[in-house]
């Protein structure tokens, strides 16, 4: 029990830091959306597209040079992917922090950018998009928080409530319309359970009962108990949890089983990524689980692509870099002075990226394209393809 409780803490302490890793959504940030703006400026179709790449660069933060190389790699692979278009990046370093991504957005826009691409976390985010919004530039940032989405801002990161519908979807669709939700009494907990109950609710499933836990070993270990005692009550046929793999799912795969919720009649069903690390799929408890996950063909391609070019692994948000240019690049292909207007941004079909399809909506949220994916023998199988246009099965 010692290893879970190191595992537990470390995770408590990057809950209020990331905006998202490796599908892990800590969502932080409680300013909303900037309001107005949003339009998106006129471009010249002749002249390369002055685009600006705002990355955690100059953060003391571990991890942060890291993760803001590896967007920049990103970025660069896409523009030498796009055929036709000319893009002229250029890269502003936030230090990750709100009042420094502000600066460097209005000093961007004065450089003449045409669109921001980034940053990561969400109260940056946030301030560079208010920072632009007087000078009708949009701003596509990294962070997986809906609740800085708005105006002239645009979420890339995969969110909760994506993923909350997908898993539902396929659910009901598999005869488990009753589902139970399991949170951690944390901000991400929190907004999980509410995207889980959306969900719940837009599919027409049954909402069977809801628990929850302190985030720390003994919160777990003293809420078994009423956990277990609620899905005898309440006989759900799934438990969506919203734990992750670096914080409490570990032992909840493991005591919920061993104190009697069967695991082959209420199928448990993950809000986050259950395969990093591998060794997560080696857990009894998570044998026969499902969770979702980008389209593996294409988002294998792109690691592939990505360590022959930079000798390297990507970063595992390193994509929506790539996948911000490719659809700049695709609008601005169209040869439109209104290419990067929020009309054009949130054009109905979409765009292709290196997770599989996705769209940009009018109220900054995102779409994408996620397959469905079950642990078996501690490998995973994706069950249900992740669809390739929008309005087809998975939508």
């Amino acid at each position: 029990m010692t290893t879970m409780f190191a595992v537990l803490r470390s995770a408590r302490k990057s809950l209020a830091r990331l905006a998202l890793v490796a599908g892990a959504l800590a969502l932080a940030a409680c300013q909303p959306g900037p309001i107005g703006g949003g339009t998106g400026p006129s471009i010249d179709t002749r002249a390369p597209v002055p685009v600006a790449l705002l990355v955690p660069g100059g953060s003391d933060q571990p991890g942060d040079a890291l993760l803001a190389k590896s967007l920049e790699n990103a970025a660069r692979l896409a523009i030498s992917d796009l055929d036709g278009v000319a893009i002229d990046l250029r890269v502003y370093n936030t230090a990750g922090d709100a009042g420094r991504a502000g600066q460097v957005a209005r000093e961007a826009v004065s450089d003449g950018a045409k669109i921001i691409l980034g940053p990561v976390y969400a109260q940056a985010a946030n301030a560079a998009g208010l920072a632009a919004a007087s000078r009708n530039v949009n701003v596509l940032s990294f962070s997986n928080n809906t609740g800085i989405a708005g105006g002239n801002v645009f979420v890339l990161g995969r969110t909760f409530d994506n993923t909350a519908e997908r898993l539902v979807r396929y659910a009901q669709a598999e005869g488990r319309s009753r589902i139970m939700i399991v949170h951690d009494q944390t901000v991400a907990g929190e907004t999980g359970r509410e995207a889980i109950q959306r969900a719940i609710y837009n599919a027409g499933a049954i909402r069977a009962g809801t628990a929850s836990y302190e985030f720390s070993q003994n919160g777990v270990v003293q809420a078994i108990p009423a956990i277990t005692e609620a899905v005898d009550a309440n006989q759900p046929d799934a438990l969506f949890l919203t734990a992750d793999t670096s914080g409490a799912l570990p032992l909840l795969a493991q005591l919920l089983p061993e104190n009697g919720v069967k695991t082959d009649t209420t199928k448990f069903i993950g809000l986050t990524r259950w395969d990093i690390p591998a060794s997560t799929l080696a857990l009894p408890g998570v044998q026969g689980g499902w969770f979702a996950l980008p389209d593996p063909a294409l988002n294998d391609r792109f690691r592939a692509r990505y360590e022959t070019a930079f000798g390297e692994g990507a970063h595992p948000i390193a994509g929506l870099a790539y996948d911000g240019i490719a659809a700049i690049g695709a609008l601005v292909r169209q040869g439109n002075r209104d290419a990067l207007t929020a009309a054009a941004l949130t054009q109905p079909s979409g765009f292709v990226g290196v997770d599989g399809i996705f769209r940009l909506r009018q109220d900054g949220t995102n779409e994408r394209g996620l397959a469905v994916a079950e642990i078996r023998d501690n490998q995973v199988f994706v069950i249900d393809p992740a669809p390739r246009s929008f309005g087809g099965a998975g939508f």
